[in-house]
């Protein structure tokens, strides 16, 4: 049952109760009377404040049933309406749950990413300063390069300053040789004048006697020029470099990736002289240092002279030539040209006596005769005419590293690249590397990286 209404059913009893009882004061007791017979109007009276009394009761209670009824409605509305209110707010806290799982998976959303951004940025300052500490070292070896290329330009200028000056020596000297001649040719008239007024009476055999030996003098000056002014056999040439060409064996070694790393290269050349000294000639391709790649410092650099059966002779330096920084030759003593035992060839004295030469190509693969003419921008080189290929006996190319010799018999110079030539008229070297089991200290890599800024400083065409 429900408890409001037990509790309106325990009211309206209640009510009743107060209804119906009788207060009564108590009263003194009197002396006892005899009864008096009680008339019948008396007793009419009294049924009818009964019923009277239970009609008022009755009324009041319909009036409290009444407002009862009114209140359990009222409190039925209030109960569904409270019903109600609970549904919508059970409701509503769903859409809040709802909303607030929303709102927690975007804030975690929101924090991946900030954290990402936060790596990000993290990542992009780290490789901010990569890039800076990279500038700064391109910035350093721009400043090292340029530095080198102010030495280099300074070296070459005081380079041509000696070349010239001795250019202008060797003017000179032919000059004072000339006038030596013409007067010793005028002296020699006048002698000869002299003597002959003073010999006319001198017997006939005497004069003959001496005639003869002024001729075989001339015979043999004249034998001399027309073997210098007869071209040489390009058959001949050939077969002479064959019988007279050197071995040369390189070995380097650095610390590699995977542990040490050992390059090794063997090529072919001759030796040729400046009348002083005697030296291999190469070209840098020759030996394990190519130009065309990133040069580290290497820790080990060995070369060494090699003759069948089992000569074998060290070499203990690579002098590059300020002539082309490509161009390099390795000191050879008296004992190592001795024990070789072969042909020196000298430096070409008149390198344009004849418009061709032998061209001999890969240490003895080839060869051929090739035309060749000047640069006027480039006296230093001759450009070998590639239209005479077809005169070339072999199957090969020009390309660098080929010995160019005159047709006398001398070095012309070597192919710096497929097209052009550098003559060789000395060995003044621009850099130079010693060999040994230590060479690290001497920074190799700054050496062959100054070789190659001094070759992308050539011109084009000489590149």
């Amino acid at each position: 049952m429900n408890k409001t209404l037990l509790l309106i059913l325990c009211d309206f009893l209640l009510l009743n109760l107060l209804a119906l009882t009788r207060w009564e004061k108590a009263e003194p007791a009197r002396a006892k009377q005899p009864p008096v017979p009680q008339l019948a109007a008396n007793a009419a009276t009294k049924d009818q404040d009964l019923v009277e009394a239970m009609k008022l009761s009755l009324a009041d209670e319909r009036a409290t049933r009444q407002q009862l009824t009114q209140k359990l409605s009222s409190t039925e509305s209030s109960l569904a309406q409270r019903e109600q209110n609970v549904t919508q707010l059970e409701a509503d806290q769903r859409k809040l749950a709802a909303t607030l799982s929303a709102t927690q998976r975007t804030a975690a959303d929101l924090t991946q990413k900030v954290a990402a951004a936060t790596q990000d940025a993290t990542i992009t300052k780290e490789e901010l300063a990569r890039i800076q500490r990279q500038l700064e070292d391109k910035r350093a070896e721009a400043e090292r390069q340029r530095q080198a290329l102010a030495a280099l330009t300074q070296a070459q200028a005081e380079a041509r300053q000696k070349i010239e000056g001795l250019s202008v020596q060797v003017k000179v000297a032919e000059q004072e040789k000339q006038l030596l001649r013409e007067s010793a040719e005028a002296l020699k008239t006048q002698v000869e004048a002299e003597r002959s007024d003073r010999i006319k009476a001198q017997a006939a055999t005497t004069q003959l006697a001496q005639g003869v030996g002024q001729l075989a003098e001339k015979s043999g000056e004249l034998t001399k020029e027309i073997r210098d002014n007869r071209p040489i056999n390009a058959n001949v040439l050939f077969s002479d470099f064959l019988a007279n060409r050197v071995t040369v064996k390189f070995t380097a070694v650095r610390e590699g990736v995977f542990g040490p790393a050992t390059r090794e290269k063997e090529t072919a050349t001759v030796l040729v002289t400046d009348g002083a000294e005697i030296y291999a000639l190469l070209h840098l391709d020759d030996t394990p240092f190519p130009l065309s790649e990133n040069s580290l410092d290497w820790e080990k650099i060995t070369a060494e002279f090699t003759k069948p059966p089992a000569y074998r002779s060290r070499v203990p330096a690579l002098q590059f030539l300020s002539l082309d920084p490509r161009v390099l030759v390795l000191p050879v003593d008296p004992a190592q040209a001795t024990a070789l035992g072969v042909k020196v060839y000298p430096l070409a004295l008149e390198p344009f006596k004849f418009p061709e030469a032998v061209l001999v190509s890969g240490g003895g693969q080839g060869y051929g005769e090739v035309g060749f003419k000047l640069d006027a921008s480039q006296p230093s080189y001759v450009r070998v005419d590639n239209r005479l290929f077809k005169r070339l006996f072999g199957d090969f190319a020009p390309s660098r590293g080929d010995l160019v010799l005159s047709k006398t018999g001398e070095l012309l110079g070597i192919m710096v690249n497929s097209d052009f030539c550098a003559l060789v008229t000395n060995f003044l070297p621009q850099k130079t590397l010693r060999t040994g089991a230590e060479v690290k200290a001497q920074h190799s890599a700054v050496l062959l990286n100054d070789l190659a800024a001094r070759v992308r400083l050539l011109p084009l065409k000489l590149q």
